[in-house]
């Protein structure tokens, strides 16, 4: 049974793929197609096709970019990070983002201990979750953005096997969507999958931040039910200076087993 789960698995990334990029070679393909044709008979008003290649070439960048991140590939430039004051400098970037419809409310922990990650990746990923939150609001709603010091106990870490227990700093987005079922929540992060209308996206926003969490050493969980929204609880490993670390401030533990933690 693990081995189809697998191959399905397999088989519906290569598809996702195939697909997303034979899009774009045919634009590119149709554009020099169309270019040479107008060269040839002496025309050379070709300025579109040239911009129509240039747009697919760099959507298939960016596709590539994604595919690195989920596969925990992709460079990364981690440095010391204080996830307030990132969320703080976001704040203009999500309200215009997200729309007027969508309230953002911001809790800061006082105390809040610095992470190592890459800083523009780290929005990045703050801004997929809370664009993904917003499509889940269909007539607006409630985004909360909250930060915690936590620690991750050896119970939490024995359903969890691919962390470590320790010293994590948490962001957590919520929102007041009409929230996911059990078998949503198990596919969430899978590449090409969504739940969206044909068109509307990738499936690669939440497995782009899966990748870059876990390449960071940090972890991910969703919390979420059927019309009470939806919570993406995600935690960086603690950067330890010699001045935090010789005055820790008390923390609440994460035992295994809490469905809210």
């Amino acid at each position: 049974l693990r081995q189809a789960q697998k191959m399905e698995a397999i088989g519906n990334l290569s598809g996702g793929i195939a697909h997303d990029f034979n899009n774009m070679l045919v634009v590119m393909a149709g554009s020099l197609d169309l270019i040479r044709r107008r060269i040839a008979a002496n025309d050379f008003r070709i300025e579109r096709y040239i911009n129509a290649a240039q747009e697919a070439a760099k959507r298939a960048g960016a596709l590539t970019q994604r595919l690195l991140a989920f596969a925990r590939q992709q460079p990364l430039e981690p440095k010391v990070v204080d996830a307030n004051r990132t969320i703080s400098t976001m704040s203009e970037l999500l309200r215009s983002t997200l729309g007027e419809q969508v309230r953002i409310e911001t809790i800061s922990a006082g105390g809040l201990w610095t992470l190592e990650a890459d800083a523009n990746q780290l929005e990045n990923a703050i801004l997929n979750v809370a664009i993904n939150a917003r499509d889940a609001m269909l007539e607006g709603g409630k985004l909360t953005i909250e930060t915690a010091n936590t620690f991750l106990d050896d119970n939490y870490v024995t359903q969890h096997p691919e962390i470590t227990s320790g010293q994590y700093v948490m962001i957590a987005i919520s929102d007041s969507g009409v929230g996911m079922d059990a078998a949503t929540m198990a596919r969430a992060f899978d590449p090409f999958f969504t739940t969206k209308p044909a068109g509307s996206g990738t499936g690669l926003g939440l497995s782009q931040v899966f990748g870059f969490v876990k390449q960071s050493g940090g972890h991910i969980k969703i919390y979420s039910e059927i019309g009470a929204g939806t919570t993406v609880k995600i935690y960086f490993p603690r950067s330890v200076s010699r001045a935090e670390a010789e005055n820790k401030p008390a923390v609440p533990t994460i035992r295994g087993g809490s469905p809210t933690e």
